[in-house]
């Protein structure tokens, strides 16, 4: 038998040995996923729900007469709309702003060699390692002395300086991933440091700043700690979690209308992430290479 028809062979070989492994690897990733997405899958089926349905005693993964009341009271709801505004523009600030600062921090941590740059660097980690809660108390004593309280800005300000210090350590190995032949190159062209950094540099590690967009924008949309503790007096600062306060009676809670509430929560999320989920999967799997 000639060369070419034993290595086929082996790699049949191989290709049956591996099958097993493949197809459990596979299964157990279909398993994980359903494991994931039956919350979600719960949430919108008990928001389409009629009142009988969710407080039955035997509740079933279906419904054969699906109904539009919940969303009725949600938006009904005085001041929803003002609510959900107000976490649009929240959001957008902070995925803005944390998205410009992060990449000019990440590029002078990497392009450039200063005193107490390490220092700095570990301090980007050891703030993610304090957990929010924490720092609620303290971040409301400074936010009352800035006079900042019932103000958008004190929602602003504290998830701008948590998405901070994640966003420029991620986008660090993306700036460092852009070869420094680039730079010079672009240099001996005749362009400029800005123009460098916006029209070569800001377009490659455009992938990581996606990615990071994606955190901030999920941390801040969802966020009802910071809403709770900082907005006290003047509602009309509230963002869209607080509205799902509405719901929760002391009586009785209505649960078709916190799920429904949840579901309009969710919507923006899920239309942020298909507009760039073709960027995310590529700044996830890594940056420019030489």
């Amino acid at each position: 038998m000639s060369a070419t028809g034993l290595s086929g062979i082996r790699a049949l070989r191989a290709t049956r040995i591996r099958r097993p492994w493949r197809l459990a690897a596979e299964v157990s990733t279909l398993l994980i996923a359903l494991a994931v997405a039956f919350p979600l899958y719960w949430m919108v089926l008990s928001a389409f729900k009629p009142a009988g349905e969710i407080e039955s005693t035997e509740p079933r993964p279906w419904t054969l007469s699906p109904s539009l009341d919940s969303f009725r009271r949600v938006f009904q709801q005085q001041d929803f709309g003002r609510y959900f505004l107000n976490s649009l523009i929240v959001a957008g600030t902070v995925v803005v702003l944390s998205a410009l600062v992060a990449f000019l921090a990440a590029t002078a941590v990497t392009r450039f060699r200063f005193k107490f740059r390490t220092t700095l660097l570990i301090m980007f980690l050891v703030a993610q390692m304090v957990p929010v809660e924490a720092l609620t108390i303290p971040l409301f004593f400074l936010m009352r002395d800035f006079g900042q309280l019932n103000t958008l800005g004190s929602l602003i300000l504290p998830h701008l300086a948590f998405s901070l210090p994640f966003a420029i350590w991620m986008l660090r190995g993306f700036v460092k991933a852009v070869p420094e032949a680039l730079e010079e190159a672009a240099y001996l062209d005749g362009a400029s440091r800005s123009r460098f950094l916006w029209q070569i540099l800001f377009p490659l590690v455009l992938p990581g700043l996606v990615a990071t967009s994606v955190f901030s924008f999920i941390s801040t949309w969802n966020d009802f700690l910071f809403a709770k503790s900082f907005i006290i007096s003047d509602t009309s600062h509230s963002t869209l979690p607080m509205a799902l306060l509405v719901f929760f009676k002391p009586d009785e809670n209505d649960w078709g209308g916190i799920m429904a509430a949840s579901t309009v929560m969710t919507l923006p999320v899920l239309v942020f992430f298909v507009l760039v989920q073709r960027r995310l999967v590529s700044g996830l799997g890594g940056a420019v290479k030489d």
